[in-house]
């Protein structure tokens, strides 16, 4: 439904989540905001995440640097820039803002990868208790935001995270093991990974080696 601007805070939006809905947009310069509630909720398992061979080798051997929860503006940019198939975006300004104010707050998490100093690629997402939902990720070059769901996943297993939800199930996740459950299920696994501490890191202390394990084990 359309929800009137003013309305949604930063407050109701941490409820929404806890509820299992969140906001879209339609477009860039659409002011509107709107709930969604999928039928059918994007998850990727934390214990069966699909590491491919070659990623693998890449995270090893690749000169990028991973950072966390250093530049927020940078990756909610990245991540609102148009596609180059030219897909437009759903994260307006209301939306710039809301979830900026929620980094301000500690609830939105960043992983940003960098080559040479510059931000190449990212994702960011909303954090409760054991539950990470990803919002939306970006690159700029070849791998990076592969690179960034991967040190996300390591991340939250690390610390005793439980679900990751990624809203939608798509192509480009299902290479990871993505998979689609009903909203019932979901409902389930969102209010047992609410009920369970978690915690978000400080400061980004994995290798590429460290992360390939993590994902392994």
């Amino acid at each position: 439904m359309n929800l009137p601007l003013p309305d949604i805070t930063p407050e109701i939006l941490l409820r929404a989540y806890q509820a299992g809905i969140f906001p879209m947009s339609d477009a860039a310069d659409d002011p509107s905001l709107f709930w969604v509630e999928p039928k059918k909720r994007g998850i990727i398992p934390l214990d069966d995440f699909h590491l491919s061979k070659r990623l693998a080798k890449t995270l090893r051997t690749t000169p990028f640097e991973i950072r966390i929860d250093s530049d927020f503006q940078g990756v909610i940019e990245g991540c609102s820039t148009t596609r180059r198939d030219g897909d437009g975006t759903w994260i307006n300004a209301r939306i710039k803002e809301l979830y900026g104010e929620l980094f301000n707050l500690g609830f939105c998490h960043t992983v940003e990868v960098y080559n040479e100093g510059n931000m190449v690629g990212g994702l960011y997402g909303i954090s409760l208790a054991s539950a990470f939902f990803g919002e939306s990720m970006f690159h700029r070059a070849t791998d990076a935001s592969k690179i960034a769901l991967c040190y996300l996943v390591a991340t939250l297993k690390s610390n005793g995270f439980t679900l990751l939800d990624t809203q939608f199930q798509t192509d480009h996740l299902a290479q990871f093991g993505t998979i689609e459950i009903s909203q019932k299920s979901y409902l389930k696994r969102l209010h047992q990974a609410l009920s369970i501490a978690a915690h978000w890191p400080t400061e980004q202390k994995l290798s590429g080696q460290d992360v390939v394990e993590i994902l392994r084990s």
